[in-house]
């Protein structure tokens, strides 16, 4: 994918939108586990089962959403169908792949986010929500080494400048949290300027502090607000803007307890499809069902956008050295900023159980190498247990 940009296929090799709908429909319905697994059910699809793609171009894919802000396996998954049916076949795919998840989603967020939940359903959110903080880590454990790779094939400053995001990152979601996004942004632009070439150095990057200040006018604005930077800003997976919503969702518009925040994160990894669907749940916490659609909507809106608007220039973004060395400085960031989102979170715990949640689920899942969906499945039972013998619930 050198040179020209990459061609729409060919209509006779176009399978119908119907069987758009239905593959990607069905990923949408079966790919719990986040990114790796959407991936990995795409390439079987696409590459292995129809051979609508070859294996180098699916790589290619995955390498520039990778490049991209926002959700990168969301802007797979519609690339994909882009390249085997069009901008029509990418608007189809998309949809079939994220509506599923989001109307699971959505209908646990109207059972966990009721007026009166029954003590079950808050004793399974209170487990489940405890152990987000190891998947977290585990997020963040899983994506190291490749960037560290990475890293190593520059050279020693590189190095240096690496172990510097990474940990501006973690400092940044620990303490700082709504300015998460501002901290990757600037490590992007940091790489860049010292990548490049003198005279081909950025001087119009004067806007970026603008990206951390919006003005709502009423809830559904500040929602879709919200939704916005989510959407848009996810360098590295859902988990990197976990701070940035729960500083808007817990403490600026108070829409939702740290709890039902936890149990937002929760319902966002147990769930089919994007892990950014937590989003909805913020949204549905916010302006009941409107609100969730709405942020669900502006939440994908930039990944159709990119893809239908860039698509056939992917080749070019993987070649652009700019692009390549601003994400190698945002991305160790965004790692950093996942695993110091984990502190946040375990800030957001108020009963002794569940540190002892936690700590199950992170020898589960970091020591035993446990699924993350068995894992906040077991914890979410054993917060029904534990509450149910008379351990108090989170005020």
């Amino acid at each position: 994918m050198h040179g020209a940009p990459a061609p729409e296929p060919i209509d006779a090799a176009r399978p119908s939108l119907a069987t758009v709908l239905r593959c990607w429909g069905w990923i949408g319905c079966v790919g719990f586990g986040g990114p790796p697994t959407h991936i990995r059910m795409l390439r079987e699809l696409c590459v292995q089962r129809r051979r609508w793609l070859t294996a180098g171009e699916f790589e290619d894919a995955v390498a520039a959403c990778n490049l991209l802000p926002g959700p990168a396996s969301t802007q797979l998954a519609i690339f994909c169908a882009w390249r085997v049916r069009g901008r029509l076949g990418a608007l189809v795919g998309g949809l079939a792949f994220i509506v599923p998840g989001l109307i699971v989603i959505l209908a646990l967020a109207v059972l966990f986010l009721a007026q009166d939940p029954p003590r079950w359903v808050l004793g399974a959110g209170a487990g489940a929500g405890a152990a987000v903080a190891a998947v977290a880590v585990h997020a963040a454990a899983d994506l190291l080494p490749a960037s560290w790779r990475r890293a190593q094939d520059v050279g020693r400053a590189r190095l240096v400048r690496w172990v510097g995001y990474v940990l501006a990152g973690v400092l940044a979601a620990a303490t700082v949290g709504p300015w998460v996004v501002l901290v990757l942004l600037a490590c992007g632009v940091v790489e860049l300027t010292a990548r490049l070439p003198r005279e081909n150095r950025p001087t119009a990057m004067l806007a970026v502090p603008m990206m951390a200040t919006g003005a709502s006018a009423g809830v559904l604005a500040a929602v879709a607000w919200v939704a916005f930077k989510v959407g848009a800003l996810s360098y590295g997976g859902g988990f990197v803007i976990i701070p940035l919503m729960q500083a808007d969702a817990v403490d600026r518009y108070h829409w939702m307890t740290d709890g039902q925040f936890l149990n937002a994160v929760a319902l966002g990894q147990i769930t089919p499809g994007p892990v950014v669907q937590t989003v909805a749940v913020v949204g549905y916490a916010a302006a009941g069902l409107t609100g969730g659609l709405l942020a669900s909507t502006v939440a994908f809106a930039p990944s159709f956008l990119l893809i239908l608007a860039g698509a056939r220039h992917f080749d070019r973004l993987r070649a652009n050295a700019g692009a390549r060395a601003f994400l190698d400085g945002a991305g160790p960031a965004a790692i950093g900023a996942i695993a110091g989102s984990a502190v946040s979170l375990t800030r957001a715990l108020s009963q002794p159980w569940q540190f002892c949640v936690l700590a199950s689920a992170a020898i589960l899942i970091l020591g035993l190498r446990r699924g993350v969906v068995p894992t906040l499945l077991a914890a979410a039972g054993a917060g029904v247990v534990l509450t149910a013998v008379g351990l108090p619930l989170p005020g």
